[in-house]
C-alpha cells in the first residue's frame, strides 16, 4: 500500500454499550466489548489488536463517515454534533458511538487531487 494523500478527517468508533445483553459471548459475532475502540482515516477501522470492525457495521458507518468527508453536519441526521453520532449495529446488538476529528487537510475533490498525475 502506498497512502498518498493526507485525509481530511479521522473517524473514532467507540463500543458504547449493548441493547439486549450485558456480554459479548453467545451475542456479537464480531465479540464487541464496551470501550473498544476503532480508528481511520479512509481505510476500515481497526482496533488497538489490528481486529477489523464489523463488516455490517461498516455498511452503517462508511455513508455517515461520507456525509461528513463531503462537509454534512451530523446533526441534520441525528447526531449530537455535527462531529459525533450514535449507531446501532444492523443486528440491533451493539451501540457505537462514531467521532470525526477534521485534521485540517485539503478536501480531496475540491483539492483537485482527483484525477491528478
Amino acid at each position: 500500500m502506498k497512502k498518498w494523500y493526507d485525509e481530511e478527517y479521522e473517524f473514532v468508533i467507540e463500543v458504547t454499550g449493548f441493547l439486549n445483553s450485558d456480554k459479548t459471548e453467545h451475542y456479537c459475532r464480531n465479540g464487541e466489548e464496551i470501550g473498544d475502540k476503532y480508528v481511520c482515516t479512509y481505510g476500515c477501522p481497526v482496533n488497538k489488536d489490528g481486529q477489523g470492525i464489523c463488516s455490517k457495521c461498516m455498511m452503517i458507518m462508511f455513508p455517515v463517515m461520507e456525509s461528513v468527508r463531503s462537509g454534512g453536519d451530523l446533526m441534520n441526521i441525528g447526531g449530537d454534533s455535527p462531529y459525533t453520532k450514535d449507531i446501532v449495529c444492523p443486528d440491533g446488538c451493539v451501540m457505537f458511538r462514531l467521532t470525526a476529528r477534521p485534521l485540517g487537510n485539503e478536501n480531496f475533490h475540491k483539492g483537485g487531487f482527483w484525477g491528478k498525475e
